[in-house]
Order: C-alpha cells, then sequence, then structure tokens
C-alpha cells in the first residue's frame, strides 16, 4: 500500500447511483478503518483538532481505531459530538481537519471524516447497553428548531442534566438534515438514530410548532429557564429576474424537501413533484449540486449547473462536484440567467442566458462576474431550479420584541452566542445564514455552554 494516498473509499457505480437514492459510499470496513488509521502521524501538536469546530480529539480517536479499539473511538468523538455519523458523511473535511493534516504536507491527508463515519456506523450497529443516567439540576431549557446546531445544543445540555425540549416545525425532527440533505449523501435513517440517541439523554422532542405562530418566544422564556433558536435558514433567495413566476421554476429547497422529507421519488408518494427532461439548476454550492443529482435521479436527460462563475470559485465541495460529474451533470461556468421564457401555458421552455468573464474581487474576495455584451444565448430547459442562497425566515423577529438581527436578516449574537435578550440564544443558520452542519454544531456547542454558565448564576 501507499501510505502517501489514502484508502479509496467504495462507492456504487456512476451509472447506478444516478438512477436511484441509496447512499452513494459504501463505507469502511474495519480492515480498511485500521489501515487508514495507522497512516496518522500522532503529531505532538494536534493541528487537526484545530481545525474542527467542536473540537474533537482526533489523533486520541484515531489511535484507537488503529488499535482495534471501536466503541473507545467512538467514546472520543462522543465527547464533543452529538451527530458523528452525520458529521462523517456532509463536513467539508477537506477544509477544516484534514487540511491541517500533516501527512497531508508530501501526499493525502489522514481520511478523518471516513474514520468518524465508520466509528458512529460500526456503534450503531454493534452497541448494546443502557445509556447512563444523568442527574437532573432541575432546568429547563427551549431550544426552537431541530437542526444541527439545536441538536448539538440540545445534548450537551441534557448530558449535564438540564430538561430541554425541542420544538420542530415540520412533521420530523432533523431540520436540514432531514429537508435538505439527499438519502444518497445522508441517509435519514441515521439522522433518526442519532436523534433517537438524544431521546435516550432525555430531550424531547414536538413536531408541527412553529414559534411565532403556534407560540412565541416570549411565551417560551416566561416558562423555560432559558431558550436556544436554532431555526435555520430555510427562506429560499430568487434572481427577480423575468419569468421567475413561471410553472416549472422552483427554489432548491422546495424540490429537496418534496424529495428527502417527504419522499417525492417513490412510486406512490403522496407530495406531487415536476419530472422534468431538461433542468438547469442556477448556483454553484452544495445545495445545487444536491438539487442536481437529485433531477437526475428522478429522470431527466440532461441536468445543467449553471454558474456565474468559474470552476475554481466553485464553493461546493470537490467530492460532491466529482460526483454530479461521474453522474452526468452538465456544468455552464462563467454563465448567468438572463430571464426565462415560458410558452402559452406558462410552462417554462427556455432560459436565456449571457456569458461572463471574471473581473476584480469582490467583498467576499473572489472575483467578480462581468457580464459579456453580446454574448446572450438560449438553453432549452423545462425546469429551473433557483439555489443561490437562503436566509433566516423572519417569523421570530417579526414576533419577538426586542430581538436584534443584521440587515440580512440573521440574528445578532454575541461571542458566546447570546442575544439581545436576557436567556435566549442562538446559533447556526439563523445567525450566520446557510453554512456548513459542523460549523453549526460549533455554534450549538458555544451556546450550550454559554446557557449553563447564565443557569448557574440563576441559582
Amino acid at each position: 500500500m501507499d501510505i502517501t494516498k489514502k484508502n479509496p473509499m467504495p462507492h456504487q457505480r456512476a451509472d447506478v447511483r444516478n438512477k436511484n437514492f441509496n447512499e452513494v459510499a459504501l463505507g469502511y470496513d474495519s480492515e480498511t478503518a485500521i489501515a487508514e488509521a495507522k497512516r496518522c502521524l500522532n503529531c505532538r501538536h494536534r493541528p487537526c483538532v484545530s481545525g474542527c469546530p467542536v473540537g474533537i480529539a482526533i489523533p486520541e480517536f484515531i489511535k484507537h481505531v488503529a488499535a482495534g479499539e471501536f466503541e473507545e473511538a467512538y467514546r472520543v468523538i462522543n465527547l464533543q459530538s452529538s451527530l458523528p455519523a452525520v458529521c462523517g458523511r456532509v463536513c467539508p473535511q477537506e477544509k477544516q481537519c484534514e487540511e491541517k493534516c500533516v501527512r497531508g504536507i508530501k501526499g493525502e491527508s489522514v481520511a478523518i471524516g471516513r474514520l468518524e463515519r465508520f466509528v458512529a456506523d460500526y456503534h450503531n450497529t454493534h452497541a448494546a447497553g443502557a445509556v447512563k443516567e444523568v442527574k437532573k439540576n432541575g432546568k429547563k431549557v427551549a431550544v426552537i428548531g431541530s437542526g444541527p446546531s439545536s441538536l448539538t445544543c440540545a445534548g450537551d445540555l441534557a448530558k449535564q442534566g438540564c430538561e430541554v425540549t425541542v420544538f420542530e416545525a415540520l412533521h420530523t425532527p432533523g431540520g436540514v438534515l432531514v429537508y435538505g440533505i439527499p438519502e444518497f449523501r445522508l441517509p435519514k435513517a441515521i439522522v433518526s438514530k442519532e436523534i433517537d440517541s438524544l431521546k435516550e439523554l432525555g430531550v424531547e422532542f414536538i413536531t408541527n410548532v412553529i414559534v411565532g405562530k403556534s407560540l412565541s418566544v416570549d411565551e417560551l422564556t416566561a416558562q423555560y429557564d432559558a431558550v436556544f433558536i436554532g431555526s435555520g435558514a430555510g427562506l429560499p433567495r430568487f434572481m427577480g429576474i423575468e419569468g421567475e413566476n413561471l410553472k416549472g421554476v422552483y427554489s432548491a429547497n422546495e424540490i429537496l424537501t418534496r424529495v428527502n422529507l417527504m419522499k417525492a421519488y417513490k412510486s406512490g408518494a403522496r407530495t406531487p413533484i415536476h419530472k422534468a427532461k431538461s433542468v438547469a439548476v442556477v448556483g454553484g454550492g452544495n445545495v445545487a449540486m444536491d438539487a442536481a443529482r437529485c433531477a437526475k435521479r428522478l429522470g431527466a436527460d440532461n441536468v445543467y449547473i449553471v454558474y456565474r462563475r468559474s470552476m475554481d470559485e466553485l464553493p461546493a465541495r470537490a467530492e460532491e462536484v466529482e460526483h454530479a460529474k461521474e453522474e452526468g451533470i452538465e456544468f455552464l461556468t462563467l454563465t448567468n440567467p438572463v430571464r426565462i421564457i415560458g410558452n402559452d401555458e406558462h410552462d417554462v421552455v427556455k432560459m436565456e442566458c449571457i456569458k461572463m468573464r471574471l473581473g476584480e474581487a469582490d467583498e467576499s474576495g473572489r472575483r467578480s462576474p462581468v457580464p459579456i455584451e453580446g454574448s446572450e444565448h438560449m438553453l432549452d430547459v423545462d425546469c429551473v431550479i433557483m439555489s443561490i442562497g437562503t436566509s433566516p425566515n423572519p417569523l421570530i423577529k417579526a414576533t419577538t420584541q426586542g430581538l436584534e438581527v443584521n440587515k440580512k436578516g440573521g440574528i445578532v449574537v454575541d461571542e458566546n452566542g447570546k442575544t439581545s435578550i436576557d436567556g435566549v440564544y442562538a446559533g447556526g443558520d439563523a445567525v450566520t445564514g446557510a453554512a456548513t452542519v459542523i460549523k453549526a454544531m460549533g455554534a450549538g456547542k458555544v451556546a450550550a455552554q454559554s446557557i449553563m454558565d447564565y443557569l448557574a448564576l440563576k441559582k
């Protein structure tokens, strides 16, 4: 074996997986996991840990894997992460822990994410025995939303003795993990298992409750000792171009919710979904990749990623881009929509686009796309999916007096996750706008500790 390279991850073949919703990556077996773990150099300064937003003791868990001590490895991970099976699948390790791995200086980094996934899956398959009972501290905390930030906050608080109640607007807990990320990247049984682990700790989940309508933050603060807002960023953005109101134009959020949460890809599903033959997905992030790959699996002959910058600026994970290419998704970069054109029935039939070039860097540090005059052209499509970002839903702000938000609608918090209201904390996409699962989890951990500090002062 070449120790400068990662042990390959087995996958479904591209020409098979682009026709089903089964998980693409098949996971390491124990022999491969041990071999990969032995690539770790056990660096004294542990740089990989500094790249983990939740601070997992990475060398320690990998050392246990190398010794075949998989449950010990899980215990190390679980000290800092409530969602290891999720993180092992969807976190951008290549830009976090693995980016700082010393092994990566003269080869490929240790496959930290793949090992985390293996350990979590092993535990979920083999673990037995009751959860250790936690002594209750008499404090009650309400958590709004059940995405990664909320689940992390709830888990950390429950482990420290709090009575935690999670309020979820949808009929199934999990937030973006269940409505936003496709089954082929994150099986929903995995999310359900992680949530069951929190229930075993005593966390209560109440679904079909829209905070801001069903009840208010003010009502929660009157009933609970502290409140955490992790309501995510589920409000889709559109471009404001001509034709966006035509039949066949959707937000990625709607498509993904129907596919992931409501199982529209299954025969006999109760939710309708538009199964187009030629689909343009506007955007270049992970959500755009998910929407495009779902469209392909739903039977589209042609699926295009339409992105206004070049491949070098594409924000999606490299692995997701590579998988999309393998599955037959076509990338139309340096291209931007101008208008969407319909027929007499108001159905989408074409999208007019213009070619772009990269100019000076914008405020994000990326070079700004500039239209090339005279380069307008038509793209034959019967469906357009907008995936250009999301914002926090304004409902909680609109119904909560004194809650400060920024110009983008994100809840304003200090470095400890505290909002402008005493006893109310927030984290994740509700604060930052759409970001990664692991960053949301990191914010949930920070807020949980801050809540514990706050509750200690209230004694």
